[in-house]
C-alpha cells in the first residue's frame, strides 16, 4: 500500500532479529493503495511483505492476522502472518502495530477473462464455508455505521445530484438492513474488498488473496457484490458483463449454492458494494492523508456503478 512510514534497511533489518528468518537482502516499498505501509522484504530465506498499520490500532489486528491464519490452514491461498520465536504474530516498528506475511507467488489480472472471474468466485465461497468456524468477531469497519458518520463529512463537497444519490442510498441501505429476511443471511467474516488488485494468478491459475485488513462480519452475498462489481464491471460505464458475471457465480454455487433470499436481494448487495466503496473513494479523495507515493483513486468510477445499479434493481422491480 502506500507508503506513509518511511523504513530503512537497518531498522528492518533489527526488525527482523527477533525472527529465524535469515538477513535482509532486499527492501521494497509498496506505491498501491491507501491505507497501511507496505514493504516487499526478501531475506536469506524467503519473501515476505511487512506491514505497518496507519489507522488500525493494535486491540482490531488479532482478528485479521488469525482470520488469515485460519485460512491458511483451510488450504486457502491466503498470505500466512509470521511468528517471532516468542510466538507473536503482532509487532511492532516505530510506535506502531506491524505485521510479517508470507509473500505469494503471481500477479495482479487487471483485465480479467471469465476463467479468471470462475477461480475468484470458486475461491470465495471455499472461504465463506472455512470461515463459518472462526471464533473471533469483529465489525465491517467501513459498514453502515462508519458510512453515516463520514457520508455527513463528504457532501459539502458535492453537487445537489450526487448529494441526492448519496443520501438517498444511505437511507435505503440502513432501511434494508432492518429487515428481518436480510438480518437472516448467511454471514460469517468475509474479505470485503476482493478487487483484482488483491489477488494473485501464477500462470493462470489463483496464487493468492490478499490485503485482508478491511476483513469484518457481513453476509456472504456482500462479499461476492464486491468482488462481482469489480471483477465483472464494464469500463467506463459501470454496467455488469453478463459472460463474467455468470461465471463468478455459476462457480461460487459449484461449492455452495445461494439461498433464495441471497438471490433475491444480490440486486441491493450490489447497491451495497457500490455505496461502501463511492463513499470511502470520496472520502480518500477529499478527505486525505499526507502519504509517499500516494494515489487516491478516481471516486467517479463508483459513482457511475451505483448509479448503474440502482437503474438495474429498479427496473427488476418494475411492473411489467
Amino acid at each position: 500500500m502506500a507508503v506513509f512510514t518511511s523504513l530503512d534497511s537497518s531498522e528492518v533489518q533489527a526488525f527482523l532479529a527477533s525472527f529465524d528468518l535469515g538477513s535482509l537482502t532486499e527492501l521494497e516499498g509498496i506505491a498501491s493503495g491507501i491505507e497501511n505501509t507496505n514493504y516487499f522484504v526478501t531475506t536469506t530465506r524467503g519473501r515476505f511483505v511487512l506491514t505497518l498499520f496507519e489507522r488500525l490500532q493494535a486491540e482490531q489486528l488479532p482478528f485479521y492476522l488469525r482470520l488469515m491464519h485460519h485460512l491458511a490452514t483451510h488450504s486457502i491461498p491466503v498470505p500466512d502472518p509470521m511468528a517471532d520465536r516468542e510466538g507473536r504474530i503482532l509487532h511492532e516498528i516505530k510506535h506502531k502495530p506491524a505485521a510479517l506475511v508470507t509473500r505469494l507467488p503471481g500477479h495482479s489480472e487487471l483485465q480479467p477473462s471469465p476463467t479468471h472471474c470462475a477461480q475468484i468466485g470458486t475461491c470465495l465461497a471455499r472461504m465463506h464455508l472455512a470461515a463459518m468456524d472462526f471464533p473471533l468477531e469483529q465489525p465491517n469497519l467501513r459498514g453502515l455505521a462508519w458510512q453515516t458518520e463520514t457520508i455527513p463529512l463528504i457532501l459539502p463537497y458535492l453537487n445537489t445530484e450526487q448529494q441526492a444519490l448519496l443520501k438517498g442510498e444511505l437511507a435505503y441501505q440502513v432501511a434494508l438492513g432492518e429487515d428481518p429476511v436480510f438480518r437472516g443471511l448467511p454471514r460469517s467474516a468475509v474479505h470485503a474488498d476482493l478487487f483484482r488488485d488483491n489477488a494473485l494468478f501464477d500462470h493462470g491459475i489463483l496464487s493468492g488473496v490478499f490485503d485482508w485488513y478491511f476483513a469484518g462480519m457481513d453476509t456472504w452475498v456482500f462479499d461476492l457484490a464486491v468482488a462481482l462489481n469489480d471483477w465483472c464491471v464494464v469500463p467506463p460505464s459501470g454496467a455488469l458483463d453478463a459472460g463474467r458475471t455468470k461465471a463468478m457465480v455459476d462457480a461460487y454455487e459449484k461449492v455452495r449454492a445461494l439461498h433464495p433470499e441471497e438471490v433475491a436481494l444480490l440486486p441491493d448487495a450490489l447497491r451495497a458494494a457500490a455505496l461502501r466503496f463511492w463513499t470511502s473513494r470520496l472520502a480518500d479523495f477529499y478527505l486525505p492523508r499526507d502519504a509517499h507515493l500516494l494515489k487516491p483513486h478516481d471516486p467517479a468510477h463508483f459513482e457511475r456503478v451505483l448509479r448503474q445499479r440502482v437503474l438495474a434493481a429498479q427496473a427488476k422491480h418494475a411492473p411489467v
